[in-house]
């Protein structure tokens, strides 16, 4: 955790508030988000669903990813009173509005990963 007043953070800010492609990349940047969103694209999706569709990502840190992605306004958490419990989560319309966007940047991320993964090879 940062401490509020320092440079790095009032930069980071600044920003977000100036740009919105940062600002954008805030709410959804991060190792793990672009996956999640990605699956819950098709509709709702228990829990249990989606930690095993991700490989690789802790129970901690996918928790923690929805708990960021349903405070800024991307996906609801729907939680079934019933034993056991039954827990699903569903894009928001904010959510779904991403998909034209996550497929131009999937796009631009396979064909730039071809194009420099040759040379890298060489």
């Amino acid at each position: 955790m940062r401490k509020e007043s320092s440079t790095n953070n009032i930069n980071e800010k600044r920003l977000r508030e100036m740009c919105g492609t940062s600002y954008a990349l805030s709410i959804i940047g991060g190792r793990w988000k672009p996956t999640i969103i990605c699956r819950l694209m098709d509709g709702k999706v228990r829990y249990s669903e989606l930690r095993d569709s991700i490989a690789g990502v802790s129970e901690r840190m996918l928790v923690q990813q929805l708990r960021e992605l349903e405070k800024d306004g991307i996906l609801i958490r729907i939680v079934h009173p019933q034993v056991p419990p039954k827990v699903e989560y569903e894009l928001t319309e904010d959510g779904l509005c991403m998909q034209p966007m996550l497929t131009k940047m999937s796009e631009w991320g396979n064909n730039h990963k071809a194009k420099y993964q040759k040379e890298e090879l060489v």
